[in-house]
């Protein structure tokens, strides 16, 4: 069995005072340790409490603690309760947040407004268990200390972990995938367009003309020349 009996070092402190189990069986039904229960029966440990009977609270049967007596090798088996009790359900609700990491929230709140625009209110009140009023004054910069707010890793200050902070963005990617994206800056043309560009002008120079140009073609030649080394310059 799993489960741990009600009190159970007083139900400890009974046993080894009304039977004759072994401390390891005490130990095992109590899930305490052989030395502590050793402890309890020497006087060390457990002193001022008062045993408890678990035959009287259903929780083991008379039944069952002969069969312990008889056998130092049987593991004694917590009866099943007569009346079943459903779980508490946990209440959602902001993250706690330590009371010496509460001042670092702003900075915090201030550093998830610059670096992911993305999330949304209710985001950011998960990671770092705010309120919406206090993430407005922050953008607003209306907050009674916005001049003194310096952005900060809330994953560097203890207000959530990376996995956390991954997972928000990852969700806001998905919600908003239109207003997120990366600025590489500026990009090379490709290699066909840029060689296009200069077959048109060689083409209108022709036209103008009447005839081929060599000198304008091989201007234009070496001209593509330097601009394909320097792509490949800024490539490496």
């Amino acid at each position: 069995m799993t489960n741990a009996p009600l009190m159970p070092k007083a139900t400890a402190v009974w046993l080894v005072e009304n039977t004759a189990l072994s401390f390891d069986q005490v130990a095992e039904f109590c899930k305490l340790h052989p030395l502590e229960v050793k402890a309890i029966a020497d006087g060390d440990a457990a002193q001022g409490i008062k045993g408890l009977d678990p035959i009287l609270t259903g929780q083991l049967s008379r039944e069952e603690i002969e069969k312990g007596e008889a056998d130092s090798d049987y593991r004694l088996h917590l009866s099943d309760p007569k009346v079943r009790l459903p779980e508490a359900k946990r209440k959602k609700g902001p993250r706690y947040t330590p009371v010496s990491r509460r001042q670092d929230r702003p900075n915090a709140i201030l550093w998830l407004i610059r670096n992911h625009p993305e999330l949304k209110d209710a985001q950011i009140m998960r990671l770092v268990g705010t309120t919406k009023s206090t993430i407005q004054a922050i953008r607003d910069r209306t907050h009674w200390n916005a001049s003194n707010l310096t952005p900060m890793d809330p994953v560097t200050l203890g207000l959530c972990s990376q996995i956390d902070l991954d997972l928000e963005v990852q969700r806001a990617a998905k919600e908003r995938p239109g207003e997120i994206e990366a600025d590489h800056g500026p990009t090379l043309l490709p290699a066909a367009a840029t060689t296009a560009e200069a077959e048109d002008e060689v083409e209108a120079a022709e036209s103008k003309s009447g005839e081929l140009d060599v000198e304008t073609v091989l201007a234009k030649l070496k001209q593509l020349g330097g601009k394909g080394e320097k792509r490949g310059d800024d490539e490496g």
